[in-house]
Formats: C-alpha cells, structure tokens, sequence
C-alpha cells in the first residue's frame, strides 16, 4: 500500500513518530508521500525524507489556507526556488479552501494558478486541497487546461457528477478515512467510479477512520480503508492494494 497523503511532520506525532512509522512498514505500507504546507514546515518534512530515503517522499507546494496577503508572494519564491533546485514527485498541496476564510479568495485563485503553471512547466502533477471550492476549482482548472495537467483531488469529498468531473479533468480522487464515515457519503456512489481512478491516503494526523474517528490518525490505518473499498467494490484485499499502488506509481511516476 501507499499512503499518498500524510502529514508525518506534524507536531501530533512528535512523542511517537518513529514508531507510527514502523507499525505503517508492518502493515505493507511501502511509501508515505508528505504534502507540504508553508515555509514554517519544510525543514522537518525534509528531515524526515532524508531519515527514511526511498520511502518518505516529499512534495513542494504552498497550502490554500496559508496563502496570506502580507506572505503569499515570498512564500511562492521559496516553493519555485525549491523545485528549481531539485526533484519532486508533486506540487501540493495546493487549490482552494473557503471553509476557513473567504476573503482570500482572490490571492488562493492566483497563487493556485502560478503552481499549476510551475507544473506544467516542469510535467509534474498536483495535489489539490479543495474545501467548500469545488466550482471555484473546477473554473481554475477548465481555464488552465494541458494536456501535461494531471493530479489527485486529495481527500475527495464530493459527489458523484465532482467526482466524473474531476477524473474528466485528468484526476485522480484521493480516498482516505472520510470513506468509513457513516455520513461520509461518498460510498454511496464509489462503486461506479473505475478502480484506476483511485489512490490510498490518510492525511494523517487527520480524518481517522472508523474505528479510530475523532483520534490521532496515522499511516498504518490505511488498511481500515482498503477494508472498506473491498465492501463497496466486491473484491479482495491483495487487488484493490495491487491496483491503487499501481495508480500511484503512475501519478508519481517511479
């Protein structure tokens, strides 16, 4: 399995961190990919890639809730200097968040639309946060449509036409822990979207699944969704691991 989300970095697991990453190896989760957020947290994401080379990979990318109208442009610098400098498997995460404040939109559309267009520049996909924004998202993309234009909508909390909408687009939906939640809603029409179309997460310190929810979460709960994607998709473990591991690859290309 590959955990295509997570926050390892997080102060959440500061007591524990290098065991929650050995109970993950034991449970088959072979790679654990970190989104960034803001210039305040790329050292110990990078510290952490360095201390588990060819499992930890981190991303590059300015996080939509950290745009800010006094940082958002030197924050930008530091991404582009980063992915001038060296390889990364995306950009993210990035996009639109209104759930937290809404009167940045302007600045999140801008600093949205010069990552997408460091990634096409450089054929490497993105990974989208995307909350209470999927129109505002979707306009975003429809306008900078590429054929080099790919990605994940990470911790996809949509509906069935976003979701058709989204894999039009040349994505991929992120599924993580939401996918367990009773009022999660998106298994009720996950069935219907191809299997190809999917890649594991966790986002984790966040959005555990049941049994956990409410809790810390962590890598190696990552099984608890597959459980759950075996129910709604009708097949066994070993084949919705091989496909969605497969799916990553590809998106990350290794």
């Amino acid at each position: 399995m590959i955990d295509t989300h997570t926050h390892l970095y997080a102060e959440e697991f500061d007591e524990d961190r290098k065991e929650a990453i050995q109970r993950a190896l034991d449970k088959g989760i072979t790679e654990f990919y970190l989104p960034a957020i803001d210039s305040e947290s790329h050292e110990r994401m990078l510290q952490l890639e360095n201390e588990y080379p060819g499992y930890v990979f981190s991303m590059m990318g300015l996080h939509p809730c950290y745009v800010k109208p006094e940082s958002w442009e030197k924050e930008l610098g530091i991404v582009k200097n980063y992915l001038d400098q060296r390889a990364f498997p995306a950009i993210g995460e990035i996009g639109i968040d209104l759930y937290w404040d809404q009167s940045t939109l302007d600045i999140q559309v801008k600093a949205f639309e010069q990552q997408i267009d460091w990634a096409i520049e450089k054929d490497m996909p993105i990974v989208i946060h995307t909350r209470e924004s999927f129109d505002e998202t979707f306009e975003v993309l429809e306008r900078k449509k590429h054929p080099k234009l790919r990605g994940i909508f990470h911790c996809f909390s949509g509906n069935l036409e976003q979701a058709k909408k989204a894999i039009e687009l040349n994505f991929v939906l992120g599924i993580g822990g939401a996918v367990t939640f009773k009022n999660g809603k998106i298994d009720q029409f996950l069935q219907e979207i191809p299997l190809d179309k999917i890649v594991l997460e966790t986002d984790s310190p966040y959005l555990a699944p049941v049994p956990h929810r409410g809790k810390r979460n962590e890598s190696s709960y990552l099984d608890l969704v597959v459980g759950k994607l075996v129910n709604i998709y009708n097949k066994d473990f070993a084949e919705i691991d091989r496909i969605t591991t497969q799916n990553a690859k590809h998106m990350f290309k290794i």
